[in-house]
């Protein structure tokens, strides 16, 4: 048997980021506004890699930070591993730039829903599946060859016999 394993702990971390991404997406969908009473509170690392925000604000917030996208935000931007966005901070607008890998919470208090994220050790995971969504990549399974193909195995029960009539 072999020593490794399928990491659904990773698959799972990545589609939950997927959520996230997806969301803010639709917000860009929807010209920029969030529909209803829909809000979004978003913590995230500010000592990772990548993630960009003014020195002040690092210096503030040394580990992470939560930002609120309601009524005033600009500029959003999504992309496969990332999003930025303008916030203003007493008075000033100030561009963020939040890799996904380091966001620790999302949350949409309208509607009750949080996703908490486990801290990540698997961007290239994250970056591998959205480039599979772009190039609109399925498995393709006529190319595997027909040994590899799994084989049926069990017997098949018909459930008509328990069935009432």
């Amino acid at each position: 048997m072999s020593e490794e394993m399928l990491r659904y702990d990773r698959m799972v971390e990545a589609a939950k980021r997927g959520v996230v991404r997806q969301a803010l997406r639709e917000v860009l969908s929807r010209g920029g506004q969030l529909p209803g009473e829909h809000h979004f509170y978003i913590t995230f690392r500010t000592d990772a890699e990548g993630v960009d925000i003014p020195d002040y604000l690092r210096a503030k917030y040394p580990t992470e930070m939560t930002i609120v996208l309601q009524y005033q935000f600009y500029d959003l931007t999504v992309e496969n591993d990332k999003f930025a966005v303008t916030l203003s901070f007493g008075g000033v607008l100030r561009r963020l730039v939040i890799p996904f890998i380091h966001i620790i919470t999302f949350a949409d208090p309208s509607v009750n829903f949080v996703l908490q994220f486990q801290p990540d050790d698997m961007p290239e995971m994250l970056v591998e599946e959205d480039e599979m969504e772009e190039a609109g990549a399925t498995p393709d399974v006529a190319a595997v060859p027909a040994d590899d193909q799994p084989k049926p195995s069990g017997t098949v029960v018909a459930l008509d016999a328990f069935r009432k009539k």
